[in-house]
């Protein structure tokens, strides 16, 4: 009888055991969708950011060595991530494709000038940084006019801050309950024994020998379901950047293994927190009381 009793308490040990580990890998796998949601977004704003150009129309009567000098002090300014010089007849071109005919024959002469269109950093693609770089520009004697899409650029900067926004306040509730279910699983998985503590320190047992492999065994659940997370997530990840490469690409490698880190650390110091305080929570619990 005592032997089955003891397969019994080993078979609801291990099972015990592994439905922490399922539910510690399934709430860490939801938490890093949403941090591959979050690096996308990232992404996505850089891209749209850095394709905002601002136009420089340049005098009709600049020089080519002043043209190439002022490309090349565009290169040193931090904000500016690149520029192309866009001649007469290549804007002519350009115009001619857009409007369908040569409107250049039927005028009969080019009245577009020489331009430079200029692509920032995402980091200074906001209206400030923008109005800024232009002002400089327009202290240029060889450039005659700046403009660039004001209500556009405005319209993307506040876009931008408000959906950071709520991917942060979405990302802070997903982080909260998840932090919250792997607490709740680590105290049923400490509650199960919570007898066995209540007998160990009647016989003198130390609190700290009694935490130490409470708190082992909720960190190596959390490394498990870390793992076991992680690898799930590069499962996905490799899929997208197969299927989906405009989504996931290798440039965003860095990041992504960032992500599998914090991961890692989450569970860890989490598991740890959540063992060392239900472990305390019945260690002063009254006699009385350990069996409710």
């Amino acid at each position: 009888m005592s032997t089955y009793e003891e397969k019994y308490q080993k078979r609801r040990l291990r099972k015990s055991y592994i439905t922490s580990v399922i539910s510690i890998t399934l709430v860490l796998f939801l938490l890093g969708i949403q941090g591959v949601i979050l690096i996308h977004a990232h992404k996505l704003s850089r891209y749209v950011l850095e394709n905002i150009i601002v136009t420089a129309v340049l005098n009709d009567n600049a020089e080519e060595a002043d043209i190439a000098r002022l490309q090349r002090q565009l290169e040193f300014t931090p904000a500016v991530k690149n520029s192309v010089f866009i001649s007469r007849d290549e804007a002519a071109r350009i115009l001619t494709e857009e409007l369908g005919e040569d409107f250049v024959a039927f005028i009969g002469h080019n009245p577009l000038s020489a331009s430079i269109e200029i692509r920032l950093r995402a980091e200074y693609a906001n209206p400030e940084s923008i109005a800024a770089l232009a002002d400089q520009l327009l202290e240029i004697s060889d450039v005659q006019e700046v403009y660039y899409q004001t209500n556009l650029v405005q319209l993307i900067d506040d876009n931008i801050r408000r959906i950071s926004l709520i991917l942060l306040s979405i990302s802070a509730i997903i982080l909260f309950i998840a932090i919250a279910l792997i607490n709740n699983t680590i105290r049923l998985a400490v509650y199960s024994k919570r007898l066995l503590i209540k007998s160990m320190q009647l016989v003198g047992a130390t609190q700290g020998f009694i935490r130490k492999p409470f708190i082992k065994r909720g960190v190596w659940q959390g490394i498990i379901g870390a793992f076991l997370s992680s690898a799930m997530l590069g499962t996905l990840v490799y899929y997208l950047q197969y299927y989906a490469p405009e989504i996931v690409s290798v440039q965003d490698m860095s990041w992504f293994l960032l992500l599998f880190a914090s991961i890692f650390a989450i569970a860890i110091i989490f598991t740890w927190i959540s063992s060392y305080l239900a472990v305390r929570r019945f260690l002063k619990m009254g006699h009385d009381l350990i069996h409710y």
